[in-house]
Protein backbone atom coordinates (compact mmCIF):
# COMPACT_ATOMS: atom_id res chain seq x y z
CA UNK A 1 0.00 0.00 0.00
CA UNK A 2 1.56 3.89 -0.75
CA UNK A 3 2.11 6.00 1.70
CA UNK A 4 0.01 8.64 -0.15
CA UNK A 5 -3.24 5.74 0.06
CA UNK A 6 -2.11 5.26 3.87
CA UNK A 7 -2.20 9.10 4.83
CA UNK A 8 -5.43 9.32 2.19
CA UNK A 9 -6.97 6.94 4.23
CA UNK A 10 -5.93 7.97 7.78
CA UNK A 11 -7.40 11.61 6.94
CA UNK A 12 -10.69 10.13 5.36
CA UNK A 13 -11.24 8.43 8.90
CA UNK A 14 -10.41 11.58 10.86
CA UNK A 15 -12.69 13.41 8.58
CA UNK A 16 -15.46 11.46 9.12
CA UNK A 17 -14.79 10.72 12.49
CA UNK A 18 -15.76 14.42 12.80
CA UNK A 19 -18.12 14.73 10.91
CA UNK A 20 -20.30 12.09 12.55
CA UNK A 21 -19.89 14.43 15.45
CA UNK A 22 -21.48 16.77 13.79
CA UNK A 23 -24.69 15.61 12.12
CA UNK A 24 -26.58 12.85 11.52
CA UNK A 25 -26.89 11.95 8.13
CA UNK A 26 -30.33 13.86 7.71
CA UNK A 27 -30.29 16.19 10.49
CA UNK A 28 -27.67 19.12 10.03
CA UNK A 29 -27.77 22.48 11.12
CA UNK A 30 -26.84 25.69 9.12
CA UNK A 31 -23.79 26.12 11.17
CA UNK A 32 -22.79 22.30 11.25
CA UNK A 33 -23.01 22.96 7.77
CA UNK A 34 -21.00 25.15 7.58
CA UNK A 35 -18.11 23.64 10.08
CA UNK A 36 -18.41 19.99 8.08
CA UNK A 37 -17.64 22.26 4.58
CA UNK A 38 -14.21 23.83 6.31
CA UNK A 39 -13.09 20.19 7.20
CA UNK A 40 -14.26 19.32 3.75
CA UNK A 41 -11.82 22.28 2.13
CA UNK A 42 -8.81 20.93 4.14
CA UNK A 43 -8.96 17.39 3.26
CA UNK A 44 -9.67 18.44 -0.54
CA UNK A 45 -6.25 20.70 -0.19
CA UNK A 46 -4.18 17.68 -0.13
CA UNK A 47 -4.04 17.64 -4.23
CA UNK A 48 -1.59 14.53 -3.68
CA UNK A 49 -4.43 12.67 -2.16
CA UNK A 50 -6.90 12.45 -5.31
CA UNK A 51 -4.41 12.31 -8.53
CA UNK A 52 -4.79 10.97 -12.10
CA UNK A 53 -2.95 7.93 -11.43
CA UNK A 54 -5.90 6.36 -9.20
CA UNK A 55 -8.48 8.67 -10.22
CA UNK A 56 -8.34 8.95 -13.80
CA UNK A 57 -10.57 11.31 -16.02
CA UNK A 58 -12.95 10.57 -17.99
CA UNK A 59 -13.09 8.93 -21.35
CA UNK A 60 -14.37 7.96 -24.88
CA UNK A 61 -16.34 10.98 -24.84
CA UNK A 62 -17.79 11.55 -20.83
CA UNK A 63 -17.58 14.23 -18.98
CA UNK A 64 -18.06 12.70 -15.47
CA UNK A 65 -16.63 9.97 -13.41
CA UNK A 66 -17.86 9.75 -10.00
CA UNK A 67 -15.16 7.72 -7.48
CA UNK A 68 -16.68 5.93 -4.26
CA UNK A 69 -13.59 6.96 -1.19
CA UNK A 70 -15.89 5.94 1.55
CA UNK A 71 -19.40 5.04 3.19
CA UNK A 72 -21.03 3.44 6.24
CA UNK A 73 -22.00 0.07 6.38
CA UNK A 74 -25.92 1.21 6.55
CA UNK A 75 -25.13 3.79 3.01
CA UNK A 76 -24.44 6.74 5.06
CA UNK A 77 -21.66 9.56 5.29
CA UNK A 78 -21.00 8.91 1.92
CA UNK A 79 -17.60 10.29 0.47
CA UNK A 80 -17.15 10.90 -3.32
CA UNK A 81 -14.50 12.25 -5.79
CA UNK A 82 -16.26 13.78 -8.70
CA UNK A 83 -13.59 14.15 -11.64
CA UNK A 84 -15.58 16.24 -14.34
CA UNK A 85 -15.12 17.86 -17.65
CA UNK A 86 -15.72 21.05 -19.32
CA UNK A 87 -19.29 21.01 -20.20
CA UNK A 88 -20.75 18.68 -17.80
CA UNK A 89 -24.05 20.44 -16.19
CA UNK A 90 -26.82 19.03 -13.77
CA UNK A 91 -30.10 20.72 -13.82
CA UNK A 92 -31.42 22.22 -10.57
CA UNK A 93 -32.06 19.48 -8.30
CA UNK A 94 -31.76 18.58 -4.46
CA UNK A 95 -30.55 16.33 -2.25
CA UNK A 96 -32.85 15.36 0.27
CA UNK A 97 -30.56 14.74 2.97
CA UNK A 98 -27.25 17.51 3.42
CA UNK A 99 -24.26 17.91 1.31
CA UNK A 100 -20.97 19.43 0.80
CA UNK A 101 -18.72 20.41 -1.80
CA UNK A 102 -14.92 21.28 -1.77
CA UNK A 103 -12.48 21.60 -4.74
CA UNK A 104 -9.48 19.68 -4.93
CA UNK A 105 -8.68 21.61 -8.60
CA UNK A 106 -10.94 23.65 -11.32
CA UNK A 107 -13.88 25.41 -10.82
CA UNK A 108 -17.82 24.22 -10.45
CA UNK A 109 -20.13 26.82 -10.78
CA UNK A 110 -23.04 26.45 -8.16
CA UNK A 111 -25.91 27.96 -8.99
CA UNK A 112 -28.73 28.19 -5.45
CA UNK A 113 -32.18 28.04 -6.57
CA UNK A 114 -35.64 28.79 -3.84
CA UNK A 115 -39.18 27.84 -4.20
CA UNK A 116 -41.50 31.18 -5.17
CA UNK A 117 -43.54 29.45 -2.50
CA UNK A 118 -43.93 27.85 0.46
CA UNK A 119 -44.54 24.18 1.07
CA UNK A 120 -43.06 20.63 0.72
CA UNK A 121 -41.02 19.56 -2.08
CA UNK A 122 -42.55 16.88 -4.13
CA UNK A 123 -43.24 16.46 -8.20
CA UNK A 124 -45.05 18.68 -9.78
CA UNK A 125 -45.79 22.36 -10.04
CA UNK A 126 -43.50 24.32 -8.03
CA UNK A 127 -41.13 27.58 -9.66
CA UNK A 128 -38.24 28.14 -8.64
CA UNK A 129 -35.55 31.12 -8.95
CA UNK A 130 -32.10 31.61 -8.97
CA UNK A 131 -30.91 33.76 -5.46
CA UNK A 132 -27.06 33.35 -5.62
CA UNK A 133 -23.99 31.89 -7.21
CA UNK A 134 -21.18 29.88 -5.58
CA UNK A 135 -17.96 29.29 -7.41
CA UNK A 136 -16.29 26.12 -5.77
CA UNK A 137 -12.85 26.69 -6.36
CA UNK A 138 -9.77 25.34 -4.14
CA UNK A 139 -9.97 26.70 -0.77
CA UNK A 140 -14.19 27.34 -1.09
CA UNK A 141 -16.52 24.87 -0.43
CA UNK A 142 -20.60 25.17 -0.26
CA UNK A 143 -22.68 23.45 2.04
CA UNK A 144 -26.69 22.30 1.38
CA UNK A 145 -29.36 21.31 3.43
CA UNK A 146 -31.53 18.64 2.40
CA UNK A 147 -33.92 21.03 0.71
CA UNK A 148 -31.49 23.37 -0.71
CA UNK A 149 -31.84 23.57 -4.39
CA UNK A 150 -28.47 23.65 -6.59
CA UNK A 151 -27.13 23.38 -10.46
CA UNK A 152 -24.23 22.99 -11.25
CA UNK A 153 -21.47 23.55 -14.72
CA UNK A 154 -18.17 23.03 -15.84
CA UNK A 155 -17.19 25.91 -17.79
CA UNK A 156 -15.59 25.93 -20.81
CA UNK A 157 -11.82 24.97 -20.67
CA UNK A 158 -12.06 24.51 -16.50
CA UNK A 159 -11.94 20.43 -15.86
CA UNK A 160 -12.35 19.34 -12.21
CA UNK A 161 -11.78 17.44 -9.57
CA UNK A 162 -13.93 17.70 -6.40
CA UNK A 163 -15.02 16.22 -3.34
CA UNK A 164 -18.61 15.58 -2.66
CA UNK A 165 -19.84 14.69 1.10
CA UNK A 166 -23.28 13.25 1.92
CA UNK A 167 -25.00 12.37 4.66
CA UNK A 168 -26.28 9.73 2.67
CA UNK A 169 -25.28 7.66 -0.39
CA UNK A 170 -26.31 9.39 -3.60
CA UNK A 171 -27.62 5.87 -4.60
CA UNK A 172 -29.90 5.21 -2.30
CA UNK A 173 -31.47 8.95 -2.55
CA UNK A 174 -34.62 8.02 -4.31
CA UNK A 175 -36.82 11.20 -3.18
CA UNK A 176 -34.25 13.69 -4.63
CA UNK A 177 -36.27 15.96 -7.19
CA UNK A 178 -34.93 17.72 -10.70
CA UNK A 179 -36.41 21.08 -12.69
CA UNK A 180 -37.33 21.36 -15.89
CA UNK A 181 -35.42 24.07 -18.28
CA UNK A 182 -38.23 26.65 -17.22
CA UNK A 183 -37.86 26.03 -13.74
CA UNK A 184 -41.55 25.73 -13.20
CA UNK A 185 -41.96 22.08 -12.49
CA UNK A 186 -39.97 19.35 -11.06
CA UNK A 187 -40.12 15.67 -11.33
CA UNK A 188 -37.87 12.74 -9.53
CA UNK A 189 -34.40 12.96 -10.29
CA UNK A 190 -33.15 11.01 -12.97
CA UNK A 191 -29.34 9.59 -11.98
CA UNK A 192 -27.46 8.78 -15.05
CA UNK A 193 -23.39 8.49 -13.85
CA UNK A 194 -22.64 5.46 -12.50
CA UNK A 195 -20.55 5.26 -9.30
CA UNK A 196 -17.11 3.68 -9.35
CA UNK A 197 -15.95 1.74 -6.14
Amino acid sequence: MSNVKVRRDEAVTTLLDNVRSLAGPVEVSRENINDIRSKLVKIADHKEFWNEQEFSAPTDGQVHTRYLISQDDDDSYALYLNVMLTGKKTPPHNHTTWACIAAVEGEEYNYLFEPETDGPLVPGDRKISQKETVVVEPGQGVGLLADDIHAIEIKDGVNTRHLHLYGRALETLSERLMWDKELETCEKFKMVVQTTK
